[in-house]
């Protein structure tokens, strides 16, 4: 190698060194007489609309079952006087709605079992929120805060139904407890439904860092304007972010949160069906050129979808000019409603179109359909009974190869207990059993036998 090189060499890095620390000490806010592109202006403007939120809460601990063995309480004495209740905290983020009246949106697991809820605006101050409503099946809660001496902001709304793949989004929320963190990339997928995170699910997909704690907060457009809730996470164990994170449609939150401020609760209302996805082999069975739509299995007697005249066996392809894509859409589309509301509904029937009518009725409290309670269910009626003054519920109706058939649940079992805890109304049988219960365990008498049953 000639001695001229390394000499050259040494010298083109140090004229790079020295050009480098000189750029980054004048950094130019230009490049060719044009601004350089940057989300500043438009964080700042709505970053004071997003809060940090912190609850403290207790929660009832269960004994151990073998607490209840007098032998064993004798070797372990002491145990039985441990506290039956512990301290619980949570972190997570929210959006101020409504400025004004001092609304503010977050998750409902973010507040869920919160004895006090303390709200931290992006200045640093703290104020106490109250719980106005919440809707534990979509996972969203509206607090409100006193504020008579402070003048607080809110993010106005976008129209979320206009969103693409590929429009830009930004996150803004408290990850991990770190305070306000703001991340940005785009909108990956629209309508994600059938994850089992919630229980009415029409997510916003995107690659924006959501982490935990960004739970309640905002997903914005680069207008500053709010297109959804962050709300969950795709990652092993939950531990963080990779890429894919959920956030609810502002749309559906808006409706819910009228919902919640009006009445405290989302008064959905029923349609009264069974229903599941058309798969290509029923779509060949039906005698349908087509890949998408809902079949419905059983129609409830007297519910609002025999009035309107749906039948067993009907193929569902739009509900008010929507298309209908599969059951979850469809149950989105019906939880979403108010009892009451016009539903038009297109199917086809017997290889023809029909244009049917339906308005949706109040739950019918003697019933409920299996999958409002638990994806694993679906496919069982469980009915509400009174005889003599007892009450207990039965199971009313399972459609064959639907899950609660595959779980081995059987029309006319009398169920007993579930979980190992005695139920005999729908209100017991709601608290047993959650949306996103990975296994549940069912006492049920059939005939004159007895047996458990666990459904996972």
């Amino acid at each position: 190698m000639s001695p001229v090189r390394p000499f050259l060499l040494s010298v083109a890095l140090l004229i790079v060194t020295l050009f480098t620390s000189s750029a980054y000490a004048t950094l130019p806010s230009t490049v060719d007489g044009q601004p350089l592109p940057t989300l500043a202006p438009m964080i700042e403007k709505i970053r004071p609309a997003v809060v940090n939120i912190a609850t403290r809460g207790s929660v009832d601990v269960q004994n151990h079952p073998l607490m209840d063995d007098p032998l064993f309480r004798r070797f372990f004495k002491g145990f039985e006087n441990m506290p039956q209740r512990k301290e619980i905290k949570s972190l997570g983020s929210g959006v101020i709605i409504d400025a004004d009246a001092g609304y503010i949106v977050t998750n409902f697991h973010v507040i869920e079992g919160a004895d006090e809820i303390a709200i931290t605006l992006h200045d640093g101050q703290q104020l106490e929120a109250k719980i106005i409503g919440s809707d534990p099946e979509a996972d969203v809660a509206i607090l409100k805060v006193e504020h008579e001496k402070l003048e607080l902001t809110h993010i106005p709304f976008a129209d979320s139904s206009e969103l693409r793949v590929g429009d830009f989004a930004v996150a803004i929320g408290n990850p991990f407890g770190l305070g306000q963190t703001v991340t940005s990339g785009i909108i990956s997928a629209l309508g994600r439904t059938g994850l089992g995170i919630e229980g009415y699910e029409d997510f916003i997909q995107t690659d924006a860092s959501i982490n935990p704690g960004n739970s309640g907060g905002a997903l914005v457009n680069l207008r500053g304007e709010l297109i959804g809730i962050n709300t969950a996470i795709l990652a092993s164990g939950g531990a963080g972010n990779v890429g894919i994170g959920f956030a609810i449609p502002i749309n559906m939150v808006r409706q819910l949160a009228d919902q919640l401020i009006e009445y405290g609760e989302v008064r959905r209302g029923m349609l009264g069906v069974i229903m599941q996805n058309l798969t290509p082999e029923l779509a060949r069975a039906f005698g349908l050129d087509r890949h998408q739509g809902v079949v419905i299995s059983q129609v409830i007697e007297d519910s609002a979808a025999s009035k309107a005249g749906l039948k067993t066996g009907d193929v569902v392809l739009q509900i008010n000019g929507v298309n209908v894509k599969s059951a979850s859409a469809m149950r989105n589309m019906v939880g979403l409603m108010r009892v009451g509301e016009k539903m038009d509904i297109t199917v086809i029937r017997n290889g023809e179109q029909k244009a049917l009518v339906a308005y949706i009725a109040d739950e019918i409290e003697q019933s409920i359909i299996g999958e409002k309670l638990n994806p694993q269910l679906a496919g069982a009626v469980i009915e509400s009974h009174e005889e003599n003054g007892n009450k207990f519920l039965v199971i009313a109706n399972v459609a064959r190869g639907s899950p609660a058939w595959n779980a081995r649940l059987r029309k006319d079992d009398l169920i007993l207990s579930v979980n190992r805890a005695p139920v005999k109304t729908l209100a017991d049988l709601k608290k047993m059993v959650k949306f996103n219960d990975k296994q549940i365990l069912f006492n049920v008498q059939r005939g004159q036998t007895a047996l458990f049953i666990l459904i996972q």
